[in-house]
């Protein structure tokens, strides 16, 4: 048996590493799919019980900046409808 016949176990071990980490990825992104269906279904129960839902995706938008950064955005949006003559 000659050194070209012998597989190299690091790029066997590699590979295997390779593979699981790609597999993990397309299982969460499977569960992503799932989550978003999941959401969009309950955006489609709130629109159903009269619920604005681009305000509702605006609230969880501000929800998820801290204090700061949605007082700095809420001032430029001030300063950029002030500009446009839309206060």
């Amino acid at each position: 048996m000659s050194t070209n016949d012998i597989p190299d176990t690091s790029q066997t071990v590699a590979a295997g590493e390779l593979r699981a980490f790609i597999e993990r990825i397309e299982r969460l992104h499977e569960e992503r799919k799932d989550l978003g269906k999941d959401i969009a279904d309950v955006f489609s129960e709130a629109k159903g019980r009269g619920f604005d839902t681009k305000a509702m995706k605006s609230c969880i938008k501000l929800r998820a900046m801290d204090s700061a950064q949605r007082q700095e955005e809420e001032s430029i949006l001030d300063l950029y409808k002030a500009a446009l003559g839309i206060v």
